[in-house]
């Protein structure tokens, strides 16, 4: 009977590890800063809501995404810190280079999680795929004094679920012959890449585990899911129809930059500021990456939380920040209410296109456009040489007189330069606060 509901008969016929930082940027907190263990911390102080929750603040019920003050109630003795984003982009690349010492197909899914395919790589390292992601998980604990859960399975949607298993700190190993067994103990809420809608949609025709959805027939998920349905009802049975994605990002969808204000503001000025600057760093980043928009959206977030936005299609592509901005003016002012209280601004970038393909027609200002080309190449050489935002907008000038308050508070590392550093340009490693 047992034998009928096996779905795969091997034990590893693919072996892909899933290994998933536990409350990623509050460990790389503590460290940096090894008083900080055993003691409930948080990062965001510079947005006022929660960005990571330590596994002590955990145990009191703190959260991702609670507003500070809800958080110091519950807990006076909290401690908040602001978020380092560069500490933590280091030790993430740290963490990866230690999985491409395994194996080089490793996949950087996020800056605190990525899978690895270690398929034949037994007789190469002369341990078990099982020891193999042990000693991965060892070495990112030994090296950078971080845990990490893992995930070893047959395909990328197993690892992904086995690695919450037994957070944090866990390991769990899905062989072939026990995928059913395991699929039974996981709700249709822990499967990756169902939403909330699909989940209950799933629930209404009886579907509440992964393994009542894998024992519906694939014609019937995908009808229901259609293609990505289909994909996940593959992944769960063991069978790999999504691969371990070596490359590098190099073409996106939609780029977006937003900011959370220090502080709310109902001045329309610094707000618009703050719009412009994320403006300035989402087509720096387009450049980065040899992308053109064709279609541009805003929005301003109240302090309450709701947002209004606008976009606008644009009549033809383009990665100038100069020639974009009188449009972004023209949003802005159709959305800014007077005596309304705002606390972040963002931008979105979508239909993208690559820069390669970039055509004139007719009737374009061609002079114009290569002043704008032109102008773009030199603002961007004069920054990736002095820094970052170094030649901005003069409407970014009210941004630098800021209000000095909790949320302003920079991290530990940018109050403690090594000598030759300063506020734009470091030394690409973390500094540990440590007392010998």
């Amino acid at each position: 009977m047992e034998n009928d509901m096996l779905f795969i008969k091997g034990s590893f016929p693919r072996a892909i590890v899933h290994i998933d930082g536990d409350a990623f940027f509050t460990s790389v907190e503590q460290s940096m800063n090894p008083s900080l263990k055993g003691k409930p911390i948080v990062s965001g102080q510079e947005r006022g809501i929660i960005a990571c929750a330590s596994y002590e603040a955990k145990v009191l019920g703190i959260k991702r995404g609670v507003s500070l003050w809800d958080a110091r109630k519950a807990c006076p003795h909290l401690i908040v810190l602001p978020s380092d984003y560069e500490s933590y982009s280091l030790y993430s690349k740290r963490m990866f280079e230690i999985m491409r010492r395994y194996t080089p197909t490793v996949e950087e899914y996020s800056i605190d999680e990525g899978f690895a395919d270690l398929t034949g790589l037994r007789r190469v390292h002369r341990m078990s795929y099982e020891q193999i992601a042990r000693s991965m998980q060892q070495a990112v604990q030994d090296e950078l004094d971080l845990t990490v859960s893992v995930g070893l399975s047959l395909s990328k949607g197993l690892c992904k679920i086995a690695s919450d298993y037994r957070k944090p700190n866990g390991f769990t190993a899905v062989r072939g012959r026990h995928i059913h067994l395991f699929l039974q103990r996981i709700p249709t809420e822990e499967v990756w890449g169902l939403g909330p809608n699909s989940v209950q949609m799933l629930q209404k025709y009886g579907v509440h585990t992964a393994y009542d959805f894998v024992q519906r027939p694939e014609k019937w998920v995908d009808k229901l899911l259609h293609k990505p349905g289909r994909e996940i009802w593959n992944e769960l049975r063991g069978k790999s129809l999504l691969p371990v994605n070596p490359e590098p990002k190099r073409t996106y969808q939609s780029i977006g930059k937003g900011k959370t204000f220090s502080k709310p503001s109902r001045d329309p000025q610094f707000v618009y500021a703050k719009l412009v600057r994320n403006v300035e760093s989402a087509f720096i980043k387009i450049r980065r990456h040899q992308h053109l928009t064709t279609e541009v959206y805003i929005s301003l977030r109240y302090s309450d939380y709701r947002q209004r936005g606008l976009g606008v299609r644009l009549s033809r592509a383009t990665d100038s920040t100069q020639e974009i901005l009188p449009i972004i003016r023209r949003l802005f002012n159709k959305l800014i209410e007077s005596n309304r209280e705002y606390r972040a601004t963002q931008i979105w970038l979508t239909r993208l296109e690559s820069a390669d393909t970039r055509q004139l027609s007719l009737f374009d200002n061609q002079i114009q456009i290569e002043r704008y080309e032109a102008l773009s190449t030199t603002i961007d050489e004069i920054n990736a040489r002095f820094g970052k935002h170094k030649i901005a907008a003069a409407t970014a000038l009210t941004l630098q007189e800021k209000n000095e308050n909790s949320r302003t508070q920079l991290p530990w590392r940018k109050l403690h330069l090594l000598n030759g550093e300063n506020g734009r340009q470091r030394l690409y490693l973390p500094r540990l606060n440590i007392v010998v």
